[in-house]
C-alpha cells in the first residue's frame, strides 16, 4: 500500500500488481538525479510498511535520500519494537542514521525564537501583500496553523 502511494507521489503507474509497481518505482527512482523521500507523520505507519520501506531502502540505497518523521510516538514506537526484537525496526534505525533528532529545540526561550522565526518565513511567503508579518506572528505567537488561519482571513477580507 505504501509503495503504491509513493510511486503515485513521482508519477510512477501505481495500478497494476505490486510487484511491477515495486520494481516501477525502483527504477524511476535510481533513474533519478537526486530523489528525495521524506515520511511524515511515520508513526502512524503500519508494521508492513516499515517492511516495504526497509525493502525500498535496500533497493535504492546510495542513490535515494530518505528522511523520516514524526512525533514523539515514532521514537517510542520504534525502541519498543526493537526492544521487543520485531524483525526489521533495528535495521531501519540503522538506515536512518541510528540516531532521532529534534528541529524544533526544546529550551523555552530558543523554541519561541525558532517558532516565531519560521512563522516569519510563513507568513511572508504566504501573505497578501502589505500584510503586517510582525503582527500575524505575534497574534499566533509562531504557531504554524495559527499563521494559515491568519493568512485565510487576510485574504478574505482583500476580497
Amino acid at each position: 500500500k505504501l509503495v503504491r502511494k509513493i510511486a503515485a507521489e513521482f508519477g510512477v503507474d501505481s495500478k497494476g500488481k505490486y510487484s511491477d509497481v515495486y520494481e516501477d518505482l525502483v527504477y524511476y527512482l535510481r533513474s533519478m538525479e537526486t530523489p528525495l523521500i521524506i515520511l511524515d507523520e511515520a508513526g502512524d505507519l503500519q508494521y508492513e510498511a516499515f517492511l516495504e520501506l526497509k525493502a525500498l531502502w535496500n533497493a535504492t540505497e546510495r542513490c535515494c535520500a530518505w528522511y523520516m518523521m514524526g512525533a514523539d510516538g515514532l521514537k517510542e514506537k520504534i525502541n519498543r519494537s526493537i526492544e521487543c526484537k520485531k524483525v526489521g525496526y533495528t535495521e531501519m534505525l540503522s538506515r536512518y542514521g541510528d540516531r532521532y533528532s529534534k528541529v524544533t529545540p526544546d529550551d523555552g526561550k530558543e523554541r519561541e525564537q525558532f517558532l516565531n522565526n519560521q512563522a516569519r518565513i510563513v507568513a511572508k511567503l504566504n501573505a497578501p501583500a502589505g500584510a503586517d508579518i510582525a503582527q500575524i506572528v505575534r497574534k499566533t505567537r509562531g504557531g504554524l496553523r495559527r499563521v494559515y488561519t491568519e493568512i485565510e482571513k487576510l485574504k478574505m477580507t482583500a476580497e
